[in-house]
Parts: structure tokens; C-alpha cells; sequence
């Protein structure tokens, strides 16, 4: 149980640490001249504390266990790429397909994220998933 636990903390503290940096530095011009006028005053914290609990449980039960000591790094970070890509393409497709003004250009750059984020954070748990193996 300690080398799941061990993962899980790895994969959401990397996730976590690439999301503030991303989101409130090096992107954050961009999601508030795309999407300014939907954005909330003040983030509601408990809905994001409710996405970086859950979104690492994915990461370990679909990409990092499974892949576990067997599988090379390339499939790890395959895996984890198409994961982040399916995940954030969910949210911005769906954007795209309801809601008025949703640019295209940041949907594109968010899926991109997905991908980038979920693999750092999957190399992160793996690491320490072989650690316990």
C-alpha cells in the first residue's frame, strides 16, 4: 500500500507544483485574454483541491501502475500523453462545442498542456513506483 500511496503523492505534487507555474505564471496572460470574461474573481478552491485528488488517481490506475516495472518509459509516457490529451480534450471540446467565444487557440494550447503535464507528473510516479519494486 506504501508504494501506491508513495506515487499517488509523487504524480499530484508534480501535477500540482506544473499547474501553479503554468497557470499562474507562464499561461496565465493567455487564459485571461481568451477567456476573461468567464473567468471567475477568485478560484473556488475546493473544486480545484477535488481536481488535483482525483485527476493523479487517474494517472496511477491508467498509466503508471499498469505500466509498472515491465513496460519502458517510451509506453509510460505514451500512455500518459494520450491520457492528458483525452482528459483536457473533454473539457475543451466541450467548451468549444457550448459555450460562445471559447477560442480555438487556447483549446489547442490547453490540450497541449494535458499531455506535457501528464507526462511529468506519470514520470514522476513512475519513478517512484520502480523505487518500490
Amino acid at each position: 500500500m506504501n508504494k501506491y500511496l508513495a506515487t499517488y503523492a509523487a504524480t499530484a505534487l508534480v501535477l500540482l507544483m506544473l499547474d501553479v507555474l503554468w497557470i499562474g505564471g507562464l499561461a496565465k496572460s493567455m487564459y485571461q485574454e481568451g477567456i476573461c470574461h468567464l473567468m471567475a474573481e477568485q478560484p473556488r478552491w475546493g473544486v480545484a483541491a477535488l481536481f488535483y485528488a482525483l485527476y493523479p488517481v487517474g494517472l496511477l490506475v491508467f498509466v503508471v501502475a499498469p505500466r509498472g516495472v515491465t513496460d519502458g518509459w517510451s509506453v509510460t509516457l505514451l500512455h500518459a500523453a494520450l491520457f492528458g490529451l483525452v482528459a483536457y480534450a473533454t473539457y475543451d471540446l466541450t467548451n468549444l462545442a457550448t459555450l460562445k467565444g471559447w477560442p480555438v487557440s487556447l483549446a489547442m494550447l490547453d490540450m497541449a498542456w494535458g499531455c506535457v503535464a501528464s507526462c511529468a507528473a506519470s514520470a514522476a510516479g513512475k519513478l517512484v513506483f520502480q523505487r518500490f519494486a
